[in-house]
């Protein structure tokens, strides 16, 4: 699993051309004793679709050359990190001792493969780039089908996905009355219906992305030893697959007669007795399956942060797993989506005093819902 994160910007102002070249070049200069780069998220501020795809290439490309056998998954999203920058690079690396790292490619999508003596990981990300922008339907199979084609070439299945991040174009957009995020919803319900057959599901994040389409990342795991893999739910929360239908937005979606509500767990926590990893799903303001706090930035922060305090508490979750050596003090990253650039400063400080000196990235997103200004995901690491 991934054991630390950085996080990279940019020292001087310029194009997303300029940055990202800033940005490689401390890439290029990390040094950390066995540890490797595995995962590379770039969010940037690209003004149109067309730019944004030749951004995209020219980032692929540019550590495919550098990295060479062992590129690490890459996925650029137009997620405009806080101004005046144009460019922020979260970077996930891993210890390279006692397991074999492999990178691959499934066409030309980089991806990683970790094998150690208890299990295996598969990392991939930027699925389904580039393909139907306008429609989401489309491009959501397409992302589904890549996953699933990468699993299959490494005899595992969504039975074995433990995180997921979904990215959806226009999310809240609504189309002959269907919103686009509830099209996703359907898409995945479909998927995970047809191919997931254990009962209960991956972490996962699902927000807007500018333009069209639908991109996905995921973590998939296949146990050799003794893994214990356990869903925590927050007990403030109405578990998201349980959602009433007054909570999903549109019609439903051809002869249904109902929304699908969102098929993801709170928060997915992983232990082999050697290290453990607790992924905090995305997680937002509300309590039961109410928003919290609308119009008001500040407080759907702190209900945020009080929600992932539920998921994260160690005597809790020492009492579901049997685990009572995880400790909170062991948080490698927050990944803030904040709707408004003039936000960003009130959810930073909040979350600066929650958790001073925590690798975090904040970026301008859609979350789920029209009435949700922030939404907040985590990740826990600890090696014994």
């Amino acid at each position: 699993m991934i054991n630390k994160y950085l996080i990279i910007q940019p020292k001087v102002e310029g194009s997303v051309a300029e940055e990202w070249r800033q940005c490689l070049d401390q890439i290029k200069n990390v040094r950390l004793a066995n540890e490797i780069p595995i995962k590379l998220n770039v969010f940037a501020d690209i003004p149109d679709y067309s730019e944004y795809m030749k951004v995209s290439k020219d980032i692929r490309n540019s550590l495919l050359k550098h990295f060479g056998d062992l590129c690490p998954v890459i996925n650029v999203t137009v997620h405009p990190p806080e101004k005046p920058w144009k460019v922020a690079v979260e970077a996930g690396f891993m210890h390279s001792v006692s397991c074999q790292i492999i990178s691959k490619l499934w066409h030309s999508t980089p991806y990683i493969v970790r094998i150690s003596d208890t299990t295996k990981e598969v990392w991939a990300g930027g699925l389904a780039e580039g393909l139907f922008p306008d429609s989401t339907r489309k491009a959501a199979n397409a992302a589904f089908d890549q996953m699933r084609a990468i699993l299959e070439a490494e005899q595992m299945s969504f039975d074995n996905i433990v995180r997921q991040w979904n990215f959806i174009g226009n999310i809240l957009e609504v189309k002959n009355e269907i919103q686009n995020y509830q099209t996703f919803n359907e898409v995945r319900s479909e998927n995970y219906h047809k191919y997931r057959k254990i009962h209960s599901y991956p972490a996962a994040t699902g927000v807007g992305m500018k333009y069209g389409g639908v991109k996905l990342d995921f973590c998939a795991v296949k146990a050799y030893g003794n893994l214990k893999i356990i869903a925590i739910d927050n007990p403030d929360q109405i578990r998201p697959y349980d959602y009433g239908q007054q909570v999903l937005k549109g019609k439903p979606v051809g002869s249904k007669v109902i929304n699908q509500p969102p098929q993801f767990e709170r928060a997915v926590f992983l232990a082999d007795g050697q290290e453990s990893t607790l992924f905090v799903s995305g997680t937002a303001s509300i309590i039961g399956q109410d928003t919290i706090g609308i119009d008001d930035v500040e407080k759907q922060t702190v209900v945020t942060l009080e929600n992932i305090s539920k998921l994260t508490d160690a005597t809790r979750i020492g009492h579901l797993t049997g685990n009572s050596d995880f400790y909170t003090e062991s948080l490698i990253l927050l990944r803030v989506y904040i709707k408004k650039q003039e936000d960003f400063a009130k959810v930073k400080a909040i979350c600066n005093q929650r958790f001073p000196d925590i690798p975090a990235v904040y970026i301008e997103a859609d979350i789920c819902r029209d009435n949700l200004l922030v939404e907040i995901e985590a990740e826990y690491s600890d090696s014994h």
